[in-house]
């Protein structure tokens, strides 16, 4: 049966083929965008202090059960890692300052795979996500004990 003869309301599907190549420019626009924003985040927090209070709202876990949350400090540090103040940003949390620096592997990464058309494709191994959420883990307890109260906001 052809798919232009009255008895098929529908024509027929084509097998699924890949879109056509975007233009350069368009190819940057989700990259490029998805750095604006983390710049706008990191010029928003860098204007408003979260030192003062009043301006953030506080980590439930802190206020609740006096423990760090892996997150605890970070406002701050990126308050401080705005103003260029690496040491203050480490001191605040050091967790995240290494993840703006992921971040920033990241974003190069996927900028120049989108100049060049290639589509970039995360397929982290299992391994690897079990390293980092046990180092992420280990974090979150060393923090919270006396001994580690240097890595503590």
């Amino acid at each position: 049966m052809d798919a232009t003869t009255p008895h098929s309301p529908h024509p027929r599907r084509t097998p699924y083929a890949p879109p056509p190549p975007r233009p350069p420019h368009r190819r940057l626009l989700p990259p490029l965008g998805t750095l604006a924003a983390a710049a706008a985040a990191f010029a928003y927090v860098g204007a408003v202090d979260p030192n003062e209070p009043g301006h953030y709202p506080a980590c439930p876990l802190l206020r609740y059960t006096g423990l760090y949350c892996p997150g605890c400090g970070g406002l701050r540090s990126a308050h401080a890692f705005a103003h260029g103040d690496l040491a203050a940003a480490l001191g605040a949390n050091a967790m995240a300052v290494a993840g703006y620096a992921a971040f920033a592997v990241f974003m190069m990464l996927w900028l120049v795979r989108a100049a060049r058309g290639v589509p970039l494709r995360l397929d982290p191994s299992p391994p690897l996500l079990w390293l980092l959420g046990g180092v992420w883990a280990v974090f979150t307890v060393v923090r919270n004990l006396p001994f580690g109260s240097a890595l503590a906001p």
